[in-house]
């Protein structure tokens, strides 16, 4: 189709374009599903430096009925290429050679159906939110009453803007149930690997759709991790400046999800009979401390998104994480945060649900343009 041929020309010309020093991290993210066993929880953060207390790295607050999340290693992302052979298209995975047996750490695939009726969720139209703020549910819930005050232009100069804060997070090369433990680091500066591939296939369903949108593929993690959102934070100012018609800012990461045993953990959903990675939009809430003037508006602009994904691929989300962070979100309305899959996911799987949230963007986009009613009732 149009469509088809559109979104892998796109990809193929991404494949020719090309949470330092000794400071450990924890990354991870909300894990709480009520009926499954759940792996973990991460929602907290450590300060990314010293001059910025609102832009944090990450780290982990788990709930005590959860594992722990991994420890982030220090080092620099692998920048090695994969012992694989090109892939056609984000449907077909490459031949990768075998790992031997005692290299391999163990990964299990699972679907976070998301959300419960009890405190700390607020139930959507479509989907869950995690409020993890001093909000009661009840007051996050008449937030999300009010419009998101959102609006893009009938036009083709571009409105959104896709950038990565750790574009060195990777992804498995393949589907298969282990990792090799010693190619573990989950990230890498080879594009053709790592998290801005997800971008390519979400800018390319965009444009396919009639949105305009800009791709930024600055490895702000790589050399050093230390100040990425300070270094993104300028490249966002540096599009603005150069488009002032850019209304939505979308920092796309990978998360990464691992139980204290070691085991690592690849959020899943199927979709029309193929696996997709889950994806968790992330929004930040303001203390008073955190100079964000823009949460509330940010807020419902995520629960629309998150009522499209949920609507048009039913299993796709996780449940919002609304938390006191700033991740950039503090530059304009329309800023948020977007996680697809975790370091176990394949490729493949990621770039599946980068095209479901493509498609849903639009949809949500669209509704901010006109009168039509894509942007479902929250």
């Amino acid at each position: 189709t149009l469509l088809s041929l559109s979104r892998d020309a796109a990809f193929l010309s991404a494949l020719t374009v090309m949470p330092e020093g000794g400071v450990a991290y924890l990354e991870g993210r909300v894990m709480a599903e009520p009926a499954l066993p759940l792996p973990m929880e991460e929602t907290g953060e450590a300060a990314e430096s010293a001059g910025d207390a609102g832009d944090v790295g990450e780290a982990t607050a788990s709930d005590a009925a959860e594992p722990e999340t991994e420890s982030e290693p220090d080092h620099a992302p692998v920048d090695t290429p994969a012992e694989t052979t090109p892939s056609l298209s984000y449907y077909e995975e490459p031949v990768v050679l075998p790992v031997p047996q005692n290299r391999r750490g163990t990964i299990l695939r699972q679907q976070y159906s998301g959300g419960s009726a009890g405190a700390g969720y607020v139930k959507l139209r479509s989907g869950y939110l995690r409020n993890v703020t001093a909000l009661s549910d009840d007051a996050v819930a008449a937030l999300l009453k009010a419009e998101s005050g959102i609006t893009l232009a009938d036009t083709e100069e571009p409105q959104v803007l896709l950038y990565h804060t750790h574009a060195t997070e990777s992804y498995e090369p393949v589907t298969r149930d282990y990792f090799d433990k010693e190619d573990a680091s989950g990230r890498t500066t080879d594009n053709d690997r790592n998290v801005t591939r997800v971008g390519d296939v979400i800018a390319a369903q965009l444009e396919a759709l009639g949105i305009g949108v800009v791709h930024d593929k600055t490895q702000h993690d790589y050399p050093s991790y230390n100040g990425s959102y300070d270094r993104s934070r300028e490249t966002i100012e540096s599009y603005l400046e150069r488009y002032p018609s850019i209304k939505i800012i979308l920092d796309i990461h990978r998360d990464a999800l691992e139980t204290e045993d070691g085991t690592r953990m690849a959020p899943v959903a199927e979709i029309d009979g193929r696996n997709a990675a889950q994806v968790m939009i992330i929004a930040g809430c303001d203390d008073g401390t955190l100079d964000n003037p823009y949460w509330e508006e940010n807020l419902r602009f995520a629960a629309d998104l998150q009522a499209n994904l949920e609507s048009m691929f039913p299993g796709l989300t996780r449940p919002i994480l609304f938390d006191y962070r700033r991740y950039n979100q503090h530059l304009m309305p329309g800023a948020l945060l977007i996680e697809v899959g975790g370091h176990a996911n394949s490729m493949s799987e990621a770039l599946y649900a980068g095209e479901c949230i493509g498609k849903a963007l639009a949809a949500t986009l669209r509704g901010y343009i006109s009168s039509d009613e894509e942007v479902l009732p929250r």
